[in-house]
């Protein structure tokens, strides 16, 4: 989402960030075969590093993107009634169809992985159009972002 948001010019209004509603991860770098799997892409993840969800991230982001239904019920149970309507699935955002849970691929196989970046990729895209939609009015998303 950030190579999407930067492509897009926007990376000085739009702040992305990731956590996970556990702390297993925390410090952490993303999985070898993610990192490989972006980088085949031209994306660089070797900076990021793994935190845990926050009560503040609920009123500090506007949207809150889950990518399993597990993971968005968890949201839902620390979230301030509120804000719920600012949870959603990754999925929700993808251009072929709404709704469902990304796969895991942490335990299959390497095309696993490039199959979930396709999967990401193309929802972040959606995402990308509605924060566009929503705060940026008029403003059309053009190139690698587009």
């Amino acid at each position: 989402m950030q190579h999407l948001v930067a492509a897009a010019g926007l990376a000085d209004d739009v702040l992305v960030d990731s956590a996970g509603t556990g702390g297993w991860h925390v410090g952490e770098a993303p999985d070898p075969r993610s990192q490989l799997t972006a980088l085949d892409h031209g994306i660089d993840l070797s900076h990021q590093q793994a935190r845990k969800l926050t009560r503040d991230d609920f009123t500090e982001f506007d949207y809150l993107i889950a990518m399993d239904s597990s993971h968005r019920d968890r949201m839902r149970q620390i979230c301030p009634p509120e804000n719920q309507g600012r949870i959603s699935l990754m999925l929700d955002h993808a251009s072929k169809g709404a709704g469902g849970d990304v796969p895991d691929p942490y335990y299959g196989g390497d095309d696993g992985f490039e199959l979930v970046f396709a999967m990401v990729e193309d929802a972040c895209r959606g995402l990308l159009s509605k924060v566009i939609r929503d705060h940026f009015p008029g403003r059309t998303i053009s190139g690698p972002a587009g």
